[in-house]
């Protein structure tokens, strides 16, 4: 994981692997994730005046963020980089490196809460329903992509906790998926009757002609009969939405927030979602909420006593 970084001193860079080591093995954050904050404390760290971490003080980060906000950096990667900075220098103080903790005073901007662009439910079956044409020959890699298309929509999994399983996690008499999420956190989430038919194809005349004698376990195979890489996920649900007249360009994240959306719309309960999309605190779910006003003025008018 560590790279060398060439604009930091021994002592300063010394200070951030020990803090990345800190973040990926004791507080279990995701590579993606302690690649973030590499990059945004090497920016920080590398604008030291002197090569002693004792010269990171408020003043400093107040400025490389006004710095960041000058150069157009928008408030959701400014808020990230100011989280980014208040977690190091609390460590840091923790560690002894630093005699006190300058960040506990650095404030952030609240990140936008721009709503996501979400398909319609009409818009979503019209999708799986030319994924399941293009599937009607039994092409291999087209089986793929159905099953694909299928589990993101029905479980609002992330596409990296979809490209990571494997075959084992797949319960298909339960209809569930063994799902390992942000910090290791393991959930057990379930897929309906279309999911199970797009699964069992896969697995009976799909994946036996993308795998190769070393293949490994994973559920999703890519042309060459390795673990599928989501990025290459990430282009079939573009090119899948492309095929659906007036549907937003959304990418797996947005039909992880269609799956969401759909289920309050049908009344689920707000805390089921929150289990099934391995959200840590229900504020993050509540965003869901926000696309779905119609409904809740619905139920509301239902069932409060003075509505």
């Amino acid at each position: 994981m560590s790279r060398s970084t060439p604009e930091l001193s021994g002592e300063v860079a010394e200070a951030l692997e020990a803090f990345l080591r800190h973040l990926a093995l004791e507080r279990g954050r995701s590579p993606h994730t302690v690649r973030a904050y590499r990059g945004d404390l090497t920016r920080l760290l590398a604008g030291l005046p002197r090569p002693d971490l004792t010269a990171l003080d408020l003043p400093l980060l107040r400025r490389w963020l006004a710095d960041a906000h000058a150069a157009g950096t928008g408030r959701s990667t400014l808020a990230r980089r100011a989280a980014a900075a208040r977690t190091f220098t609390a460590w840091a103080r923790r560690t002894g490196r630093l005699p006190t903790d300058p960040g506990a005073r650095l404030e952030s901007p609240r990140p936008q809460t721009a709503l996501p662009e979400v398909l319609r439910a009409d818009q979503a079956a019209d999708l799986l329903d030319a994924a399941g044409a293009g599937a009607a020959e039994n092409d291999p890699v087209a089986l793929r992509d159905l099953l694909l298309l299928e589990l993101l929509y029905a479980t609002g999994i992330r596409v990296a906790e979809l490209c990571g399983l494997d075959v084992d996690d797949v319960d298909a008499d339960r209809r569930t998926l063994r799902v390992v999420g942000k910090g290791d956190r393991e959930r057990t989430v379930v897929f309906g009757a279309p999911a199970e038919r797009a699964l069992a194809r896969w697995l009976q005349l799909g994946r036996p002609g993308l795998a190769r004698p070393g293949s490994p376990p994973a559920l999703l195979l890519g042309v060459r009969g390795g673990r599928l890489d989501p990025r290459v996920a990430r282009s079939v649900v573009h090119r899948a939405v492309t095929a659906v007249p007036g549907a937003p360009d959304i990418g797996p994240h947005g039909l992880r927030h269609a799956a969401a959306t759909h289920l309050l719309d049908g009344g689920a309960d707000l805390r089921y979602v929150q289990e099934l999309l391995g959200h840590a605190t229900l504020s993050t779910t509540q965003l869901y909420t926000h696309v779905t006003v119609d409904r809740l003025k619905v139920v509301h008018d239902q069932a409060h006593p003075r509505a």
